[in-house]
């Protein structure tokens, strides 16, 4: 410990202390970089989703509902953005190429003509000179807060779906419909993610699959072969060009799973969520039984399954609302340093 001390004195000297001594954070490197380089090869390769033009045109969206509006905006971005919506148009899917058309046409409806935007704008008209205009004009827009659908759901009612959502061990042999999963999912699509990437999959197993990627993980001995249905959530570090956001696949896949997890328990099934430590001989164990890509890490499992009724719960006592919403004001803290 007194050697790690030292080299945490200072930032350079603890690059040197994980360059040297410690190698814990090769994979994470190696990944990064592999989804760097990946994300720029995709920028010439046509697919069924753009991470490029995911981003850009939430971007844009931003943009239009800016209050005030600017009359000229996205100069720095525009023209990539139709460059990749031109690259990848015949092989996106629907709704992802209706919802880039649709926001694109609003935008050159509404900014000013000047420079790039103008290049960028002749490049769409060719786009949808093509006959590749929307289907479903005006539906995949910018619209104002109270088109919301009106909440079904009380704060009690939530509160209450809250505490039955607990981490399920024992499940019955039933086997998980896929309807239900498929429904849970497209509630998990709904969570918030940056930019709108979703740079996350849950990769589907049951049987013998689903427990041998179970026992891959720590804390799972002793329930892991009867699990039903297991998700591995799997982060893409191919939706980033830069190191800065290597962290948004746990995000992001967190925040998805959370929703899944509580739409699970409306459907009438429970979840466990299965922390996945990032040990190298796991992660080699996990990469070649799902046949993983560089640049895709395992954020977590989940398994999924009808509950046995007898099964046990643990209490885990959670901490109070004083300990985890901390109150701060700036001006508080200059008086503090005044004194």
């Amino acid at each position: 410990m007194n050697f790690a001390r030292l080299f945490s004195r200072f930032g350079w000297l603890s690059t040197v202390y994980y360059l040297c001594f410690n190698a814990s954070f090769r994979r994470e490197q190696y990944s990064v970089l592999a989804g760097r380089t990946e994300y720029a090869r995709a920028l010439t390769a046509a697919s069924g989703s753009s991470a490029l033009l995911r981003r850009n045109i939430h971007r844009l969206e931003k943009g239009l509902i800016m209050r005030p509006r600017r009359a000229v905006f996205a100069e720095d971005y525009i023209f990539e953005t139709v460059t990749a919506l031109q690259t990848n148009i015949l092989a996106l899917e629907v709704a992802e190429r209706e919802w880039a058309l649709q926001v694109l046409t609003q935008y050159f409806d509404t900014v000013t003509d000047r420079g790039d935007i103008i290049k960028a704008r002749n490049i769409f008209l060719s786009v949808i000179g093509q006959g590749l205009q929307s289907e479903q004009d005006g539906a995949a827009v910018p619209y104002p807060y109270a088109d919301l659908p009106q909440p079904r759901v009380t704060y009690p009612d939530f509160f209450r779906l809250c505490q039955r959502r607990r981490s399920v061990r024992w499940f019955l042999t039933d086997p998980v419909p896929q309807l239900l999963l498929e429904q849970a999912v497209q509630a998990a699509t709904l969570a918030p993610s940056a930019c709108n990437r979703q740079p996350f999959k849950f990769i589907q197993l049951s049987g013998t699959d689903a427990a041998t990627a179970a026992g891959f993980a720590m804390g799972t001995t002793g329930f892991a072969a009867q699990i039903p249905t297991l998700l591995v959530v799997v982060g893409d570090l191919s939706a980033y060009p830069a190191e800065r956001d290597r962290h948004v696949i746990y995000i992001d896949g967190a925040l998805a799973s959370m929703q899944l997890m509580l739409a699970l328990d409306t459907l009438g099934l429970a979840s466990c969520p299965i922390n996945w430590p990032d040990v190298e001989k796991l992660e080699r164990k996990m990469d070649k039984f799902l046949q993983l890509q560089p640049w895709q890490r395992p954020v977590m499992l989940i398994a999924v399954g009808y509950p046995d009724p007898t099964g046990g719960i643990p209490f885990s006592a959670k901490k109070s609302v004083v300990q985890t919403l901390v109150p701060f004001s700036s001006a508080q803290n200059e008086n503090n340093n005044a004194d």
